[in-house]
């Protein structure tokens, strides 16, 4: 089957196509992993962008359900040189996504679109499986909103409260678009789970009565988060806050503090953290956006800082009882360095 890879700046890229025919359009991100992409096609974060693998092969275990961040796959793409045609286990990629109408390209040259991408920064792009139009490819690029104008935070969002039941602290979890490995982490711990979609409002989240509020990840832009930002800034100092990912994010704009959009982002099981009292972990991050250090008010001290470029991974506020991670210590497709250490610290906080 046919298929292109178009983007905004007029190039496109001619492949061939798995999955189904069909188009789709966002904004074109890359991912370092040489592992878990199937953790990494079905986490909520990467709503609204295609997805593309910079390690050569993805397919050569099949498709691990037992890791599905989500019941399907959220990427809106999946763009990378080659998948295994004989995995060690089954389903293959391709029949699971010529069975769940999943678009995906291989045969790019993702090595030179990463550079591109880390030279240029992230782009508009536009997937066609089922044809090799590559100026209709990137027409369609050009016409996608960029990732700051969409609010993707309602598609992955639970629809209505749930409860994951447990004998320990009971946590009230905003899901942005939570990953599973979140809950399993919060639950392996004994937490009684009070989940609530991303606009519930601050006297639904004291009704449950918790001992603290877990702030989960979620795709698009922060600022975009606007119910949770309100919702967390109406508990700051009525309970312990914690988060994760975007919910670092919106923590800091609830502070009045302030977000950006990095050039590339930060996605991959190698990147290595700086923690206050200087030791250094690895860590899984999925991420477009991050904390402006110099924003956070006072009483707000930085935890964690990127080896490799000093951006803020994490921050707390102890006054407020708050504390937050940009990168994923729940995830198990790369490193488990981080997950003890942010989990079990979170519980003794709330002991």
């Amino acid at each position: 089957m046919k298929a292109v890879l178009g983007l905004e700046d007029g190039q496109y890229v001619v492949g061939e196509g798995f999955g189904v025919e069909g188009e789709t359009a966002g904004e074109l991100v890359f991912n370092t992993q040489m592992t878990g992409y199937m953790e990494s096609l079905t986490d909520p974060s990467y709503f609204g962008q295609i997805l593309m693998f910079t390690f050569p092969q993805i397919g050569n275990y099949g498709v691990d359900r037992q890791n599905f961040q989500n019941e399907k796959v959220c990427a809106l793409g999946c763009i990378t040189k080659e998948i295994c045609e004989k995995p060690a286990a089954q389903p293959s990629i391709r029949s699971f996504f010529e069975e769940n109408n999943l678009l995906g390209m291989a045969g790019a040259d993702t090595r030179a679109l990463t550079i591109k991408t880390r030279v240029h920064g992230t782009m508009r792009a536009a997937l066609v499986t089922g044809s090799d139009d590559g100026d209709h490819a990137v027409t369609l690029a050009r016409r996608t909103p960029t990732i700051c104008d969409i609010v993707p935070i309602p598609e992955v969002s639970c629809k209505q409260p749930y409860r994951v039941q447990g004998s320990g602290k009971r946590i009230a979890v905003i899901d942005l678009g939570i990953k599973k490995n979140m809950l399993i982490s919060l639950s392996k711990r004994g937490a009684d789970l009070h989940v609530f979609p991303y606009n519930v409002t601050a006297d639904k989240v004291l009704a449950c009565k918790p001992d603290a509020l877990f702030v989960s990840n979620g795709p698009g832009d922060p600022k975009q988060a606007t119910d949770a930002i309100r919702c967390i800034r109406e508990l700051l100092g009525h309970l312990p806050i914690f988060g994760i990912c975007m919910g670092n994010q919106v923590a800091a704009l609830a502070l009045g503090g302030d977000t950006y959009k990095l050039k590339f982002g930060h996605r991959g099981a190698n990147q290595p953290v700086r923690f206050r009292d200087g030791r250094i972990f690895i860590t899984t991050q999925n991420h477009g956006f991050a904390v402006d250090a110099d924003s956070l008010p006072k009483g707000s001290k930085v935890t964690y800082t990127n080896v490799n470029d000093g951006t803020v991974e994490g921050f707390e506020n102890e006054d407020l009882c708050l504390t937050t991670v940009q990168f994923h210590p729940e995830a198990h497709g790369g490193p488990r360095d981080t997950e003890a250490h942010f989990f079990d610290s979170l519980f003794r906080r709330i002991a």
